[in-house]
C-alpha cells in the first residue's frame, strides 16, 4: 500500500480553460490524487497566475513543460510528480505526452489523443516501449451505466447485435462564437488546433468510442456527409455517418454543434435479436432495457442488483440509488482506475483487473482513424470508406 497520494503535474489549465477543472476535479475526488506541479500556460505569468489559484508552491509552476520535465525529473521519488495530465488543444497532445513517456513519466491525456494518425500511431509505439501507463478521458465509458450496457452487451444479453445509433448534438456553436474571442470556441474551429475534423473531432470521437465500447464490434467502413453551416468557419459543424461494423451489424452516428437547443445529448441504443438497449448522457443512471412483447425494463444505478450484474459498474458507484451521479463522477472512474494501477506498479502489488478498465493509446489510435476515414469519406465520391487498422 502506498503511504501517500500520488503526485500529479497538470500541463494546460490556464486562464479560460474548460476542460483542465474539470480534469482536476475528477482527479482529487477520491483522495488518492494532489496537484503539485503545473505548466499551465505559454504564458509564464498567466502560469504563475493559475498556479497561485491552485495554491502550488511557486517553485513548482512553471513556465513550459519542458521546464517542468527538466525540474521535476532533479527532484527525489516521491516528491517529482507521478504522472502529468495534458489538458492543451489537441496540436500539443503529442509532443507533451511523447516527452513525458520518454522521460519516465506516466500520462493522462485528454482526448482526442492528437492531431492525425500519423502522431497517434508514433505515441501508441512509445507507450508500447516505455512500459509506462497511458490514459485518455474519454470520459464517458466512465458511468455505472454504461458499464452495465457493456457487460449486458459482452454476456450476449442482447443476442447477435444488429443495429447500433448514437447521437450527440449540441448547439453552443450555432453561432459564430469563435468570433467573439471566445477561447473554446476559437482553438476548437482553428484546423491548426484542433486537426482535420472539427465536430467529429471533438464530440463525433465520444460517439465512435462509446458504440465500441460497449458493443466490442469495431467499426470497419463508413459513409460520411459533414457540412459547415456556419459561413467561413473552416472545419466541419455538423455530421452524419453510416456505419458498418466487423459483425455485419449496422450503424447510425450523428453529431453537430449548430442544433439549437441541445446541451449535451449523447445517447446510443443497441439492438440485438433478443434485446435493444438505450442509455442518455443528460439522464445517466438509467439504463433502459427493451424485449419484443415484454414491457420495458429500467435498471438504476445504485442498486444492489445492477452491482450483482456487473462488478465494473458496482466499481464506479460511489453512492446509494437516488443520489445522482454524474458528469464529474464519471470522469472520476478513468482516474480511479488509473491511480489503482500506478498504485500497483509503484508498489509492486498485483492490480485489481478491474482497474485497467479505463481508455488507452489504443482507443486513441481507433478515434484518429475514425475522424480521417469520416474526413476522406465526406470528401470521396466513393459510397463506402474502409477505416483502416
Amino acid at each position: 500500500m502506498l503511504n501517500r497520494k500520488l503526485k500529479m503535474g497538470m500541463v494546460g489549465g490556464g486562464p479560460g480553460s474548460f476542460i483542465a477543472a474539470i480534469h482536476y476535479k475528477a482527479a482529487v475526488l477520491d483522495g488518492q490524487i494532489e496537484l503539485v506541479a503545473g505548466a499551465f500556460s505559454r504564458d509564464p505569468e498567466k502560469s504563475k497566475q493559475t498556479g497561485k489559484s491552485y495554491f502550488l508552491h511557486p517553485s513548482r509552476v512553471y513556465g513550459s513543460y519542458r521546464e517542468m520535465i527538466e525540474k521535476e525529473k532533479q527532484l527525489p521519488e516521491g516528491e517529482r510528480i507521478d504522472f502529468a495530465v495534458i489538458t492543451t488543444p489537441n496540436n500539443w497532445h503529442f509532443p507533451i505526452a511523447r516527452d513525458f513517456l520518454q522521460a519516465g513519466f506516466h500520462v493522462v491525456c485528454d482526448k482526442p489523443m492528437t492531431l492525425n494518425v500519423k502522431e497517434a500511431r508514433q505515441l501508441k509505439k512509445i507507450v508500447e516501449q516505455s512500459g509506462l501507463l497511458f490514459a485518455l478521458t474519454h470520459n464517458y465509458t466512465g458511468y455505472p451505466m454504461v458499464k452495465l450496457a457493456r457487460d449486458m452487451a459482452r454476456k450476449g444479453e442482447l443476442g447477435d447485435i444488429r443495429k447500433i445509433i448514437v447521437q450527440y448534438p449540441q448547439g453552443w456553436l450555432a453561432t459564430p462564437l469563435e468570433r467573439t474571442g471566445q477561447t473554446q470556441a476559437s482553438w476548437r474551429t482553428d484546423p491548426k488546433q484542433s486537426g482535420a475534423a472539427g465536430c467529429m473531432g471533438d464530440i463525433g470521437t465520444h460517439a465512435e468510442n462509446l458504440s465500441e465500447y460497449i458493443t466490442g464490434l469495431k467499426i470497419t467502413e463508413v459513409c460520411a456527409d459533414l457540412t459547415t453551416f456556419v459561413q467561413g468557419r473552416p472545419l466541419d459543424d455538423d455530421g452524419n455517418v453510416l456505419l458498418r461494423f466487423n459483425n455485419g451489424a449496422k450503424g447510425i452516428l450523428h453529431c453537430s454543434q449548430i442544433s439549437v437547443g441541445e446541451e449535451n445529448n449523447l445517447a446510443i441504443r443497441i439492438y440485438g435479436t433478443k434485446k435493444g438497449l438505450e442509455w442518455r448522457q443528460e439522464h445517466p443512471n438509467y439504463l433502459y432495457v427493451k424485449e419484443q412483447n415484454a414491457p420495458m425494463q429500467v435498471w438504476k444505478r445504485g442498486n444492489p442488483y445492477v452491482s450483482e450484474y456487473s462488478p465494473a459498474a458496482a466499481r464506479a458507484t460511489r453512492l446509494p440509488g437516488g443520489h445522482p451521479e454524474a458528469f464529474i463522477e464519471a470522469f472520476a472512474n478513468i482516474y480511479k482506475n488509473f491511480a489503482d494501477s500506478l498504485i500497483a506498479r509503484l508498489t509492486g502489488e498485483k492490480p485489481d483487473p478491474l482497474a485497467s478498465d479505463f481508455p488507452t493509446a489504443d482507443d486513441g489510435l481507433r478515434g484518429m482513424l475514425f475522424i480521417e476515414t469520416v474526413v476522406q469519406s465526406a470528401k470521396s465520391d466513393s459510397k463506402w470508406t474502409p477505416m483502416a487498422e
